[in-house]
């Protein structure tokens, strides 16, 4: 086994502006290696498989545990996270790719930017309603709580912007995991006194009507969060706020 190796086929890019080109590596094979342990062998010995000195691979990791988000990218053509994919479950030669939906930054680095302008736009946060001691909250139903614990375990890794034929630069669909944020606040007993806020955004271009219900958000995500389940439920509520909205005018 000592013998083994793994062979990297990485596209690259210097820049923003500059293009893309492929790269090849040869990496001694180690046990329980994953993606980001092969690339930080590429950056410890960045020579190629033709044996000349090339600068080391840029990429994106915080946590390497799965909790940050940051490592997406893709591996052997699909939606991954870099900490969470073992070498010895993937063909090889193994190839990496920067996410497509993203401008590439360098390498493996891509600007994320345009997922937290669709989170900024549909107020996916809690207001704080004082900065004094208020006493408990109101609690929250067994239900509803168990809702929140899967929606918050969005870590904005942007697989599911990736996966999403609707995700593109023709459209100005705000995405899947923005949709399920507003689906998570508006469950949170502060959060629901912008829950109308939330739901005209969604209803306005780019919102819900912009989903085309592949699910492939769902398929991709590596926390496993019911995106789907998520957004059905804001078509019904955006329905029952449409109805209620039109009476009280």
């Amino acid at each position: 086994m000592s013998n083994q190796t793994v062979q990297l086929k990485i596209t690259r890019q210097d820049g923003p502006s500059s293009e893309s080109y492929v790269e090849e590596f040869q990496i001694p094979w180690r046990p329980s290696m994953n993606i980001i342990s092969a690339l930080m062998e590429v950056r410890r010995n960045p020579v190629n498989i033709k044996g000349e000195e090339t600068t080391p691979v840029q990429w994106e990791s915080v946590c390497l545990e799965e909790v940050c988000g940051a490592c997406s990218m893709l591996v052997n053509g699909k939606p991954r996270q870099a900490c969470s994919t073992l070498i010895d479950t993937l063909a090889q030669p193994i190839t990496l790719a920067p996410l497509e939906t993203f401008p590439c930054e360098r390498d493996l680095m891509v600007n994320r930017q345009k997922m937290f302008d669709a989170l900024l736009k549909v107020k996916a946060w809690i207001e704080i309603d004082g900065t004094y001691d208020m006493g408990e909250g109101p609690r929250i139903a067994e239900k509803e709580r168990r809702w929140a614990y899967e929606l918050s375990k969005c870590m904005t890794c942007g697989l599911c912007f990736e996966a999403c034929p609707n995700v593109n630069e023709k459209s100005s669909f705000v995405g899947p995991a923005p949709l399920a944020q507003v689906r998570l606040h508006n469950t949170h007993p502060t959060g629901k006194m912008q829950a109308g806020e939330r739901l005209d955004q969604i209803m306005d271009e780019g919102g819900l009507t912009s989903c085309g219900n592949a699910a492939n958000c769902a398929e991709v995500c590596p926390k496993e969060i019911p995106l789907t389940h998520a957004i059905a439920d804001l078509n019904k509520s955006t329905t029952l706020y449409s109805f209620r909205r039109f009476f009280q005018s």
